[in-house]
């Protein structure tokens, strides 16, 4: 069973929490006013822009630079497309620039972290933006998180051991998974991650790994972790301690899940609230204001070019996972999670706001 399968059942179910609750808001953004010039009169002979949110070499770059080699053949007019890396503050410089700078007019296309989807609705300090008012594109792959300690580094194997020891872990910055996540299961299971922040991308936190200069990661996709350290998993480099998101992996049936251990109902929602967009995977967007019509080709685009033959082969080759979502499932996941109960978000901004020290 796919993780698609298992979420199709997780995610409705959180109706009944504080997670997803009441009906449904609008799936796309207020319609926008009638353009005289046709998409394809447009595109023709722009350049369509794809700011990555990370540094380059990381899984968030191998998919944005994939979609960037394929993406203008079925967008009408073909642009040419162009990625260019604006890592910085775990994604939120990128998904700033793309709210307030980047022109919106269709010219401007964003593969963001997946985290900085809710980091407005928890108080990330620099998250300038609102989550609900982007136009979303579509997600390569939905996925789950996982957290894994460097098996040489530490004699932490289990999550158990991570809330009696210290564990240091890297991160890209609060907005990002990795500087959210091990807060998070600070607060509600009580381990101990010390998160280091700076790193530009998962691969610089890997790499990291190797120098010593962490004993893990906290928030790393499955699917990557799969294409980008199955050797790491083959030698026993690496120790997977904790899965996140709003079910398990198929494959990872012996791992616990971190939804699983929380101690109260509340806390329960909280996290809910805060590992649901894994679940997005690898989302694309465009900003704010974009022309409905041109929001729609882009949107469909995507959704042809995940079965372009020459796309899959050259996510194949890279043992990139492709399970797609796309922009209006996205659209209607995240209105639903910028309607929350106030209560539940609190807990979650205090959960992700923690003292300077990190504890409680």
């Amino acid at each position: 069973m796919k993780l698609s399968d298992l979420a199709a059942r997780s995610l409705p179910a959180l109706a009944s929490t504080a997670i997803l609750v009441g009906a449904a808001l609008a799936a796309t953004p207020a319609a926008q006013p009638a353009y005289a010039q046709s998409v394809a009169d447009f595109y023709k002979g722009k350049t369509l822009s794809i700011y990555i949110s990370s540094g380059e070499g990381g899984t968030n770059d191998a998919y944005a630079r994939l979609i960037a080699n394929y993406i203008g053949r079925h967008i009408p007019g073909n642009p040419l497309v162009v990625p260019r890396n604006l890592p910085g503050a775990g994604g939120l410089k990128a998904a700033n620039f793309l709210y307030d700078v980047a022109p919106k007019d269709g010219t401007a296309y964003g593969v963001l972290q997946r985290g900085t989807i809710i980091q407005p609705l928890v108080d990330i300090q620099s998250a300038n933006y609102d989550g609900s008012k982007f136009n979303w594109i579509g997600s390569t792959a939905r996925e789950v998180s996982v957290g894994v300690v460097w098996t040489a580094s530490t004699d932490v194997r289990t999550l158990q051991d991570a809330m009696k020891k210290e564990v240091i872990v890297g991160s890209s910055g609060v907005g990002n998974d990795t500087g959210a996540f091990p807060l998070v299961l600070n607060r509600f299971l009580g381990t101990q991650f010390k998160p280091i922040h700076g790193y530009k991308s998962g691969s610089e936190i890997t790499l990291a790994f190797e120098r010593g200069e962490v004993q893990g990661r906290v928030g790393w996709s499955w699917g990557s972790v799969k294409s980008r350290g199955s050797e790491w998993l083959d030698s026993k480099k690496i120790t997977i301690l904790v899965q996140m998101g709003v079910g398990k992996a198929d494959d990872l049936p012996d791992v616990p899940l971190a939804l699983d251990l929380a101690k109260t109902p509340e806390d329960r929602a909280a996290m809910q609230l805060i590992f649901s967009p894994t679940y997005i995977g690898w989302p694309s967007v465009m900003p704010p204001g974009v022309p409905a019509d041109r929001v729609a080709a882009v949107r469909a685009a995507y959704m042809k070019t995940m079965t372009d033959k020459d796309f899959v082969a050259g996510a194949d080759k890279q043992q990139l996972e492709l399970d797609p979502l796309d922009g209006e499932a996205i659209q209607k996941i995240v209105m639903q999670l910028y309607a929350l109960p106030p209560a539940a978000i609190e807990l979650a901004r205090v959960a992700m706001n923690p003292p300077e020290d990190g504890k409680k």
